[in-house]
């Protein structure tokens, strides 16, 4: 297979959470500032059906609120606040929908790797609500946004409303049987969990024809590692430190590479 997909060496996991609240606009600027050119971020539904932007079932961890996110409308989820609890310097900083997050992302150019994290039982209603947004909203000058999930049913659901936007199968590891199920959901990329990579496996993607994610690396050296292996792209919390670190990677293997040519 070919693949109709050119990522970018690093990709904001969540924006950038080492430095800004995950998923926020704040988030993503920050995720700009730091030279991702492309993010990360989670989309399910409010209780009246809007997309929002948000990874977790309820808000607990990121606001220190017990509600669930599919049990609140739009409205009330637009006042919850995301920031104060990452860090007072960004307190007032909301929950954002994914009409705000795309028109943010066309402003700072930054391209988007969509996951579709629906409630139980809203597979279908989420990866709709998305995809129409998406089709309706995404700014022309920036690359298709890549649509990954955990959910398979997520992944067909698009194949089938929106076959022009590239799909990604997401996984803590690679399954025996992954060739079959990446294929059957029509993906171009297979994102796996670090912990669980090895080098035959990340091997076995690639040698497919599969371009391949890997997620979400914080260290250096791992990142190093999954790129030497053959990782097109890194999922990080910090950007900017993985970036450097790979362009560091690069520049000594050219200049080993030109050492070499010149004997």
């Amino acid at each position: 297979m070919t693949v109709a997909l050119a990522l970018p060496p690093v990709i904001g996991h969540r924006g950038a959470p080492l430095h800004a609240p995950e998923n926020s606009l704040a988030g993503f600027e920050k995720a700009a500032e730091l030279g991702a050119q492309w993010v990360e971020f989670d989309v399910m539904l409010s209780a009246d059906g809007i997309p929002v932007v948000h990874h977790d079932l309820t808000l607990d961890r990121t606001a220190g609120r017990s509600e669930a996110v599919a049990d609140l409308s739009a409205e009330s989820l637009a006042e919850v606040d995301v920031g104060e609890r990452f860090n007072a310097h960004y307190r007032g900083q909301k929950l954002p929908t994914l009409a705000k997050v795309i028109e943010r992302l066309g402003e700072l150019n930054l391209g988007a790797n969509v996951e579709i994290k629906p409630a139980p039982g809203r597979e279908a209603e989420t990866t709709r609500a998305v995809l129409a947004a998406l089709q309706s909203h995404w700014p022309s000058h920036l690359p298709p946004p890549l649509i990954s999930s955990f959910s398979e049913a997520v992944l067909a659901i698009t194949a089938e409303v929106a076959p022009e936007l590239p799909r990604g199968w997401l996984g803590e590891k690679l399954p025996e049987d992954w060739q079959v199920r990446v294929k059957a959901c029509g993906c171009v990329s297979v994102h796996l969990g670090w912990v669980e990579l090895d080098e035959a496996a990340a091997a076995a993607v690639k040698a497919a024809g599969y371009a391949l994610a890997v997620w979400t690396v914080n260290d250096p050296e791992v990142a190093r590692r999954c790129r030497a292996w053959g990782a097109d792209a890194i999922i990080t919390d910090t950007p900017g430190v993985i970036l450097a670190a790979l362009n560091e990677q690069s520049e000594t293997s050219q200049a080993q590479f030109t050492e070499a040519d010149l004997r």
